[in-house]
């Protein structure tokens, strides 16, 4: 594998993380992070996103006339998160259910729309894809570990699991005021860890 492909993928894991570092997404962030098991799932979806619309809208670029480049980038999107949306529906009803409105709102999602504009639009297609893997990969451990962090504070249990007492949760980390409180909390701590 070449060296450029390894920096392009673990750039969207660590220095570019678009949770705890560009602060991107901050909508779906907060409002899908309940449980970790809803966090990873809007995660894996937007990766999902992130890789197909990069990898096509690598392969147009040349293509699409620059007056009109924004909204052709956002049909893409728009084409492969329908994919998710339909698949998901199908599949997972419950999850969908969760996680509700916040699938269709990947199609607005600043991150997957600015990797099309910013990356994907002027390298390879294969580049591409891989920047796709690394940030999407970054933004569904920023929202798994989030969603841990509030599963975990708020109702004792982890991935459904529970691991206290229905007694220690604190109802405030499941509502968003907790996401917030646990967000700032782990923003401070990966930027202590990069010091």
């Amino acid at each position: 594998m070449n060296n450029n492909l390894i920096k392009v993928f673990l750039n969207g894991l660590i220095k570019e993380n678009p949770t705890f570092v560009l602060l991107l997404g901050m909508c779906p962030t907060l409002g899908t992070t309940s449980s970790a098991l809803n966090g990873m799932s809007m995660g894996l979806a937007t990766m999902f996103v992130l890789i197909c619309s990069n990898a096509a809208i690598s392969a147009l670029k040349n293509l699409i006339p620059d007056m009109v480049r924004i909204p052709c980038f956002i049909v893409v999107i728009a084409t492969f998160v329908t994919v998710v949306q339909m698949a998901m529906e199908a599949y997972v009803p419950a999850l969908y259910a969760s996680l509700g409105l916040f699938i269709p709102l990947i199609v607005v999602n600043c991150i997957v729309l600015g990797r099309a504009e910013a990356f994907a639009a002027k390298n390879s297609v294969i580049s591409s894809a891989f920047d796709g893997l690394g940030i999407g990969l970054g933004f569904t451990l920023g929202l798994t570990c989030l969603g841990a962090v509030r599963e975990l504070l708020g109702t004792g249990k982890l991935f459904g699991l529970t691991l206290m007492p229905d007694s220690y949760g604190s109802l405030v980390f499941v509502l968003a005021p907790g996401g917030f409180i646990a967000l700032g909390y782990l923003i401070a701590i990966v930027n202590k860890m990069k010091k």
